[in-house]
């Protein structure tokens, strides 16, 4: 089996004929780890690598195969994530030099949750140092390339994680979502990127950033792909009291039942910043091609966003501080310049405007819903307002400059953290400069299957965008 076609196989197609034996979990992890060693390492993509201990595993899966004991839907397909989800006793350094060396205790469950799904963990990916920050950033282990323009950002937290899967190295990762560090990563490098409803997906053993806003998801190429991941890690877990009881659906089973009579609304205001030419023609490409699926398309009022996303931030900034406190007392020069100028505005926040934050939540999402989903069931938006920048562009060395451009790439994104509704990031097309632009579904909370249906109709009509030139050799 050539490598590069391997390679090129969505997360769907790969777990397909691994079952059918076309090839052996040893070859495709062996695939996956080669590519991440070599390209993988060139983006700046990988963290560390696991070689022996993947390749046992693989081997172990061949031989569960040929007994006849199939393990799960991920059954030797090999998966590498987010330096930020625990396994026990494995080294997880969350991109922070000061935490090199760390081995936590627990494994967290999502990765317990694809373990007994058949998956293969071959390692962890590079992403923002306590994955605080929305561009890609980081002075300590690198700056990840975006494959589309190596001088671009991948976006982030989850900059790794997008390079790899862009690039055609790994079929599917995790990465997590505070202000979008899912979402935003997939607008960047063309890929599909789910930030699930709050509470749908445990994030026990995963690094918090902030508790009342992280979310886990994946990160992925398809819709499908999208809908396989979330079908194995969703749902109620003991050890995170956040996560719901609520039965998680079948997502794959609705995928091709199309959007045929779906309402979807696009906002008439709201949005605080003005969105760049390009940007409105993909977005309204995108909307035709949903029409013309059978969708009905209607303009909506939204609530502004301005209010959302500043109480995101302070939610987010007082409880990553809270975290963080004694680190920046006893070792400050150890962290990244761009992790400060957003952590510190965290510190001097009173303790009656976070109880109030935290408090208006609730009423705000009620509104928010009652406002916008009365008569319609999917809101479509662009994931961000603007084009990726290049990675000089946004390196301002931690400055007031660095956290304005965080909030402007983040303005149509945090929103959704602080509401807690799913929210998935599809490719809209590229830009003149071939990057590509993302358009962001949002529903109900527990509405991921009718997002993932939308994501699939546009695909079904050409949205898809395939691979970057960079994997393209």
């Amino acid at each position: 089996m050539n490598q590069i076609e391997l390679l090129a196989w969505s997360l769907t197609e790969l777990a397909a004929h691994l079952r059918t034996g076309q090839i052996s979990s040893r070859e495709a992890t062996r695939a996956v780890l080669d590519a991440l060693d070599g390209p993988g390492r060139d983006l700046g993509a990988v963290a560390r690598l696991d070689p022996e201990r993947a390749l046992a595993a693989a081997d172990e899966a061949d031989r569960s195969r040929l007994r006849g004991k199939e393990l799960g839907p991920l059954h030797g397909v090999p998966l590498a994530h987010k330096d930020m989800f625990y396994r026990a006793g494995q080294l997880a350094e969350l991109g922070a030099a000061m935490m090199r060396g760390h081995r936590p205790d627990v494994t967290a469950t999502v990765l317990a949750r694809l373990d007994a799904a058949g998956a293969i963990d071959v390692g962890r990916l590079n992403m923002v140092e306590f994955a605080l920050g929305i561009t890609g950033h980081n002075d300590h282990t690198g700056h990840p390339r975006n494959p589309w323009d190596r001088r671009r950002i991948t976006g982030g937290s989850t900059s790794g994680g997008a390079a790899a899967v862009a690039a055609r190295l790994i079929p599917g990762t995790l990465g997590s979502d505070t202000g979008g560090s899912i979402r935003y990563p997939a607008a960047c490098c063309g890929l599909v990127g789910l930030k699930p409803t709050y509470g749908r997906v445990s994030r026990f053993g995963c690094m918090p950033l902030s508790h009342s806003l992280d979310h886990v998801g994946p990160l992925v190429r398809t819709s499908e792909d999208a809908a396989l991941l979330l079908q194995v890690i969703a749902g109620y877990d003991p050890e995170d009291p956040t996560t719901g009881r609520r039965p998680v659906p079948t997502y794959l089973a609705g995928l091709r039942r199309g959007v045929t009579g779906l309402r979807l609304a696009v906002p008439e205001g709201g949005l605080d910043d003005a969105l760049d030419a390009e940007v409105v023609v993909a977005v309204e490409r995108s909307l035709a091609s949903l029409a013309d699926s059978g969708m009905r398309i209607c303009r909506v009022a939204v609530p502004a966003f301005g209010p959302l996303n500043a109480l995101r931030r302070l939610i987010m900034l007082v409880e990553c501080a809270a975290l963080h406190r004694e680190r920046v007392e006893t070792a400050r020069g150890r962290y990244n310049p761009q992790t400060l100028s957003r952590m510190e505005p965290g510190f001097p926040v009173s303790g009656v405007d976070y109880a109030r934050a935290l408090g208006a939540r609730a009423p705000m999402l009620r509104r928010f819903c009652a406002e916008v989903f009365a008569d319609a069931d999917i809101l479509a938006l662009p994931t961000c307002a603007v084009g990726t920048p290049g990675i000089a562009d946004a390196d301002t060395g931690g400055d007031a400059r660095f956290t304005a451009i965080a909030n402007r790439l983040g303005t149509l994104v945090g929103p959704f953290n602080f509401l807690g509704l799913p929210a998935l990031s599809v490719p809209a097309g590229l830009d003149s400069a071939g990057m590509p632009l993302g358009l962001q579904l949002v529903a109900r909370p527990f509405g991921e299957a009718i997002l993932l249906r939308v994501a699939r109709a546009l695909e079904d009509a050409g949205g898809a965008l395939g691979p970057p030139p960079t994997a393209r050799d």
